[in-house]
């Protein structure tokens, strides 16, 4: 376990940019003295900004790669709650299934529970596994990076770097896993959003697939997914439709739980200990017989 006791004082994150000072005047056009600190510095910035010497997307970058001294990973990580981990005890179908709903590069694989992380798994590694039946997954699985809360992002940046790793564990003081944090995070900062072909609209959380099918994220209001499906969803106890399909189902939803309600048949995705995650939707026609075949048994 990797851990960063070392705190960086004001003068030396200061002298990191003492080489960029002449470049900033050279920019500003601006005669005085070197900037002193980080607020000379931001006034040069300024300055350069406002005599259009800096492009809206220069001035933000070269803001942002400065903040990186002032920022920790604790400012920036995803949360455990919301961590997609995979379980080595799950059968390969089920892990390969997830990856690939999941979508991500890079994944932490708990044993039993899930703060004990036992590696990461990466998905190109992954499709070799496929190939190899005789390969056990665990043999396939990379040592995990920790970094504390504390750690500055500049540091962060480099030990990426210098490591070669992509993903790093987020850990308390007390050694508690407390989230994640991976280099596109920290290049984020510097260069705002990386969109890619994975990434969804942060508003959109129903996604049509055909004329009578939907796929659509657990947290989605009630009333928007009526909106969307012309459906009678209640809602006077629960403002969710994850919320509404557990209390349907009287337990948490569980990956391949299906429901039917009116003409609608749902089919729950992806799921985690406490919560679904992705529903999947279907607008069937309903009679007796059908009805009988499609409502999931208690």
């Amino acid at each position: 376990m990797s851990t960063d006791s070392h705190h960086e004082s004001e003068s030396d994150k200061d002298k990191k940019f003492s080489g960029l000072t002449g470049i900033f005047r050279r920019l500003s056009g601006m005669n005085r003295n070197d900037p002193e600190d980080r607020q000379d510095i931001n006034d040069v910035l300024n300055a350069a900004h406002d005599k259009k010497i800096l492009d809206d997307d220069s001035y933000s970058m070269i803001l942002g790669a400065l903040s990186l001294t002032e920022k920790r990973a604790d400012d920036i990580l995803i949360p455990r709650s919301k961590m997609d981990l995979i379980d080595i005890n799950q059968p390969i179908q089920e892990i390969i299934s997830f990856v690939i709903d999941a979508a991500h590069s890079r994944f932490p694989v708990f044993d039993d529970e899930r703060d004990n992380i036992i590696g990461v798994l990466l998905a190109k590694d992954l499709l070799r596994y496929l190939g190899e039946e005789h390969t056990p997954l665990r043999e396939l699985l990379r040592p995990p990076l920790y970094v504390p809360e504390s750690k500055s992002l500049d540091h962060l940046l480099k030990e990426f770097r210098e490591t070669r790793n992509h993903l790093a564990l987020v850990i308390d003081e007390h050694g508690s896993l407390t989230g994640l944090v991976t280099m596109e995070d920290v290049l984020e900062q510097v260069v705002g959003h990386i969109e890619d072909e994975y990434d969804e609209d942060e508003q959109q959380t129903i996604f049509p697939e055909s004329d009578n099918a939907w796929r659509f994220m657990a947290s989605t209001p009630i009333e928007e997914f009526n909106k969307v499906l012309d459906s009678h969803i209640p809602t006077d106890e629960h403002d969710t439709m994850g919320g509404w399909l557990a209390d349907e189902l009287d337990h948490i939803p569980r990956r391949g739980d299906t429901y039917l309600f009116e003409d609608l048949r749902f089919y729950v995705l992806r799921a985690e200990e406490r919560r679904a995650l992705w529903v999947h939707v279907r607008r069937i026609k309903v009679s007796s017989s059908s009805h009988d075949e499609e409502t999931p048994q208690s």
